[in-house]
């Protein structure tokens, strides 16, 4: 008997016979599903925390919102047909630099994907921007957007895309047992979700400021942790709700309206954003002419500030 045998026939003796797991049909069952070939996939849901997983409306609902691109048009929210291409190649500029910076964003610096659009006064071309914009970032094939409305006292964001009467950020800010998961809706848009601004209320001012909006804006950016969360904000020398809110995000794109929005009123929004913002500047309906012409188009300009720090536009001035 060799040495090895000799020490296999001591151990069996120390540690008695090795009891037998007893087989259920269950295991019977599946080691025969497995012998024939069969070996189930794992399940993402069962191995990965929900928190791992990509954020998909579609699993809390089934309510898809469309968007009538015809209403879009008629409403002035989306370019007139002939310039759509020339608009698309205009919205591209205007995001790639945005994209660029949130996706430096790191595990613990997720509030880089979140991005607010204003304007210093009404009447800019801050809804259209918002809402051509995340069209436009939407067709970028690794993330996903979320468009919401936080324009309280206007809800024109919610009201052109005929959702006055859903559920939504105020709602969950109220803090009234409304899930802030059951209040984002799938477009048909593919990457596209949308939030509505949510019930009127009196105290929306404040609910905007509260510490409950710090915690929903930094939950919306884990998320979409893979995506961009893109705010529709009041304007920002009318109310104090773009103020507090453009403090809690990581980008701020403020429109210009060429000819029209004051230069003192563009200098006031920058100083009123606070120093060390992360600010760009697009010129709405900019007739250019010369170099810039070739390059931004007739009806859009883009200049781009870093800290606050504002480019002067294509068109020079």
């Amino acid at each position: 008997m060799s040495l090895v045998e000799k020490a296999l026939r001591k151990l069996q003796t120390t540690r008695g016979t090795p009891e037998v797991p007893q087989r259920t049909a269950q295991s019977v069952n599946e080691a025969q599903r497995v012998e024939d070939g069969f070996v189930p996939p794992p399940s993402p849901i069962a191995h990965a925390p929900a928190e791992d997983l990509p954020f998909d409306p579609h699993r809390y609902t089934s309510r898809v919102v469309k968007l009538d691109r015809e209403r879009l048009h008629g409403l002035k929210m989306l370019p007139p047909k002939v310039q759509e291409r020339e608009m698309a190649t205009q919205f591209r500029a205007i995001k790639r630099p945005l994209i660029k910076y949130a996706q430096e964003a790191e595990a613990g610096d997720v509030l880089k994907r979140t991005l607010m659009v204003a304007s210093a006064l009404p009447g800019d071309g801050k809804t259209f921007t918002t809402i051509n914009l995340a069209l436009s970032l939407a067709m970028e094939m690794d993330f996903r957007v979320l468009l919401i409305d936080a324009d309280s006292p206007k809800r024109h964001l919610t009201q052109t895309l005929d959702l006055d009467h859903e559920r939504g950020l105020l709602d969950v800010l109220k803090g009234e047992g409304t899930n802030l998961e059951d209040v984002i809706l799938p477009t048909d848009v593919p990457r596209l979700d949308v939030l509505p601004v949510g019930a009127r209320t009196d105290t929306a001012t404040e609910l905007v400021a509260s510490a409950k909006m710090r915690e929903t804006v930094t939950r919306l950016a884990m998320m979409y942790r893979r995506g961009i969360v893109l705010f529709d904000s009041p304007p920002i020398l009318l109310t104090n709700e773009s103020r507090s809110l453009a403090a809690m995000l990581g980008q701020i794109v403020l429109v210009v309206r060429a000819g029209v929005t004051p230069q003192r009123a563009v200098k006031d929004s920058v100083a009123a954003l606070g120093e060390g913002r992360r600010i760009s500047l697009v010129l709405n309906c900019a007739s250019l002419e010369g170099a810039a012409a070739y390059y931004y188009g007739h009806r859009y300009g883009y200049g781009y500030g870093e800290d606050a720090q504002a480019q002067r536009s294509p068109n020079g001035q």
